[in-house]
């Protein structure tokens, strides 16, 4: 299917600007969004921390809702599992609905000693084996990072907050059942600081498209230690990750 024979679409006579995967009408989306993998967990931090709430996409169980933050309007639309996913929803929040500051707020695993359950890590950079972008950039090893402004203003927001962080490289891996242990010792002999499957095609796609990115993480199981948070403990460890972000989007107010 072409998807430029799918932005747009006839909705009660009127000739509104859709997208394929996004079902909301233009105006629907804030240039703010965050972007958490579980639909459920938009929904969760949706009706948590925005005030004027309303849900604005449903496409294929992948929730999107607009409100507001301090009077800041923000969306947070679910983006799925793996760099793939993630990579559909940003393309068309950049391109058909003007998103402008896009922030990750997920799960990672934690590849450090010093890094503990429900500790949040904010990610400078994100190291990969392979980005569904890899074939615009050929054999150019590009390195994706953070929005400056962005990264700064949350570690400011953890802090304030008290929150346990950590800054530096993550790892955005393409597969969740791995089964290259020795890629993953690599990664801890480098200092990287979690992984996760996302994170790397945000900050690219942020590049490509001069938007700002950031990803911020919750800690929710470890490789080293073995150790992982309960489902039922999750939700509810995630609420210091929702608002640095939130903070760091707009920081005075």
């Amino acid at each position: 299917m072409n998807p430029d024979l799918c932005n747009k679409a006839n909705l009660n006579g009127k000739n509104v600007k859709m997208t394929i995967h996004i079902g909301a009408d233009k105006g629907d989306i804030a240039e703010t969004v965050l972007l958490p993998g579980d639909p459920y967990r938009a929904k969760w931090a949706a009706e948590t921390f925005l005030s004027n709430v309303r849900q604005i996409n449903d496409v294929r169980g992948m929730l999107g809702f607009t409100g507001e933050w301090k009077g800041n309007p923000v969306t947070i639309q679910g983006s799925g599992m793996g760099m793939p996913s993630l990579s559909i929803y940003v393309n068309e929040l950049i391109r058909d609905y003007g998103a402008k500051t896009l922030i990750r707020i997920g799960s990672c695993g934690g590849m450090q000693e010093n890094v503990k359950l429900r500790d949040v890590i904010i990610a400078m950079t994100s190291t990969t084996l392979s980005t569904p972008s890899r074939g615009i950039m050929k054999e150019i090893n590009f390195a994706p990072c953070a929005d400056w402004s962005l990264l700064q203003a949350a570690v400011q927001a953890a802090e304030a907050k008290g929150t346990p962080t950590h800054v530096g490289g993550i790892y955005s891996s393409d597969v969740f059942y791995d089964e290259r242990p020795d890629l993953n010792e690599q990664m801890v002999r480098h200092g990287i600081l979690g992984v996760e499957m996302e994170a790397a095609e945000l900050y690219i796609l942020a590049a490509r498209h001069k938007c700002r990115a950031l990803a911020v993480l919750t800690v929710s199981d470890h490789l080293l230690t073995g150790e992982a948070l309960p489902s039922s403990e999750r939700q509810s460890s995630f609420g210091d990750m929702v608002e640095i972000a939130l903070q760091a989007a707009f920081p005075n107010a």
